[in-house]
């Protein structure tokens, strides 16, 4: 049996006027995330996690933000291309861990239905997937939500 793990790391600031979405739900607050697709931070770093560990090339090599077809792309297509990457090189996710970090909205009322949508969106069970959530005390990242995430996988045969 053949175990890889992957690390995944992701920061977005906050902006006005656009739509808040983290680990694929849309959370009620008065900034989202700015980035050059939906600034959906969970779903990045998942989606680098999962390259990582088979030893792809990153998100901003496949998605490079320079390239206008991802200008507010649905992270989801991202998370998609690293799960098929995932599948072709033989693995599959055993589970997944991640911590939030940020300020605001508080994550805790939302921690259950964004982890039912990841454990949709990567095939593994609700309790396979691990969401967390801190403030950045002292950190001065107020503006900022940043996710840090690890995958682990196993060889399929």
């Amino acid at each position: 049996m053949s175990m890889r793990i992957g690390y995944g790391w992701d920061s977005h600031e906050f902006k006005p006027g656009v739509p808040l979405k983290i680990g694929g739900v849309a959370l009620p607050h008065d900034q989202g995330l700015a980035g050059h697709s939906d600034g959906d931070v969970l779903l990045h770093a998942i989606t680098d996690a999962l390259l990582g560990a088979i030893a792809a090339p990153d998100i901003g090599a496949l998605f490079p933000p320079s390239d206008p077809q991802w200008k507010g792309a649905d992270s989801v297509v991202f998370l998609q291309e690293a799960l098929r990457r995932v599948r072709l090189a033989g693995y599959e996710i055993v589970n997944l861990d991640s911590s939030l970090i940020l300020a605001a909205p508080k994550i805790g009322p939302h921690t259950a239905a964004i982890r039912a949508r990841v454990a949709a969106l990567t095939g593994v069970a609700p309790d396979s997937v691990g969401i967390k959530a801190k403030t950045p005390e002292g950190m001065g990242t107020d503006n900022a939500a940043i996710a840090h995430v690890v995958v682990l996988l196993t060889n399929r045969g």
